[in-house]
């Protein structure tokens, strides 16, 4: 491993940009622009640890070199000399896994889908207990969430549904849920099975980040939006106006639908969001597709057609494939307690990202 001296750099230029936006975000003009301002602080806050850090191992080092210098005069300064290199040397550790290339959306907010797979009925209750999942923990978390779109299902759950998870500070969202797309797989006996039998069944998630205005220009005219009546399980209607909307994004052919709010117009503004998420991602894509090797490992593990999650009910037992990680605590993970599941996730990208020395 190379040492973070290696990126002198670097280093210095994100030590200045975060004293820069400490200058602006004290200027009270930068504020009046709310989008600009929680930007600003997004990044001042992604900065504060390596700052932190930065500072730390400078100190340290100074009292290092101090204690050397005293411990020739006094060798019982030599112990504290060893306690100080070890802290110096855990401290070059962690600054230089904080000055790994940063995943550009790790500060954004995210749209989350949930689409009901294989296995009929029982996948979309699975959804809806993957949907619930994800509300409990991002109410553990202290975010919010908004449901943009959902397609109930007849006998429960969900075969459809999108939902907005947004952060009350400056955690970036994405950071912790990037990797939760893919297909999930559930067995357990479905409340349909009259024979005690373990069924397996599958639901896929897809995860986004939100796209801002500034991030992704939807041209108006390249757009067919269509309007239509809610409807509910089964295909009834629930709306007697024409509130559903449907947008076809005409260059790219994505198809983005709304009909969870009463207004029209409220519908529209949910499905431009999903819309814009969803060119922002394919732009990354396609960005990825021309780059060599960075955030390879990324994609992979975001790869959709890949059995990410396994969740065995009868045993208990929470299994993630991509890193081997397993659990038997399945009930608390069902009920929002994911955090050990999503650490063990990032934990392993960080050492993929150590290794291939970036």
């Amino acid at each position: 491993m190379s040492s973070p001296d290696a990126t002198p750099e670097r280093l210095s230029d994100l030590l200045g940009e975060h004293a820069s936006l400490e200058r602006e975000l004290a200027e009270p003009s930068v504020h009046a622009d709310q989008a600009r301002a929680r930007r600003l602080s997004r990044r001042y806050a992604q900065l504060a640890p390596l700052v932190e850090t930065s500072r730390a191992l400078e100190e340290a080092r100074g009292n290092l070199a101090t204690a050397h210098e005293l411990a020739r005069d006094d060798a019982s300064f030599a112990a504290e000399a060893r306690t100080l290199q070890t802290q110096v040397e855990e401290l070059s550790a962690r600054l230089h896994e904080q000055l790994l290339p940063k995943d550009p959306d790790d500060d954004k907010d995210v749209i989350l889908e949930i689409k009901a797979g294989e296995g009929g009925a029982e996948s979309a209750l699975f959804a809806g207990d993957l949907l619930r999942m994800y509300l409990r923990y991002a109410e553990r978390r202290g975010w919010s969430t908004e449901v943009l779109d959902a397609v109930e299902a007849e006998l429960g759950g969900y075969k459809d549904v999108a939902v907005a998870i947004k952060s009350r500070s400056d955690e970036g969202i994405w950071s912790r849920l990037k990797f939760e797309g893919g297909v999930h797989r559930v067995q357990r006996v479905p409340v349909t099975e009259s024979q005690g039998r373990i069924h397996t069944s599958a639901a896929g998630v897809l995860v986004l980040p939100e796209a801002e205005e500034v991030d992704v220009t939807v041209d108006p005219n390249e757009l067919r939006i269509d309007v239509f009546r809610s409807s509910g399980p089964g295909g009834q209607s629930v709306n007697t106006t024409d509130s559903a909307v449907r947008i076809t994004h005409l260059p790219s052919g994505i198809v983005v639908s709304s009909q969870n709010e009463k207004s029209q117009l409220q519908n529209k503004e949910s499905a431009l969001r999903v819309l814009r998420a969803r060119l922002l991602a394919a732009a990354r894509e396609e960005a990825e597709a021309t780059a060599s090797d960075q955030r390879r490992s990324q994609v992979r593990t975001m790869d959709r057609s890949e059995r990410v999650r396994t969740y065995n009910f009868p045993e208990n037992r929470i299994a993630d494939h991509r890193v081997g990680y397993k659990a038997h605590n399945l009930d608390q993970v069902i009920d929002g307690d994911l955090d050990a599941v999503i650490d063990a996730l990032t934990t392993a990208h960080t050492a993929e990202l150590l290794a291939a020395g970036s």
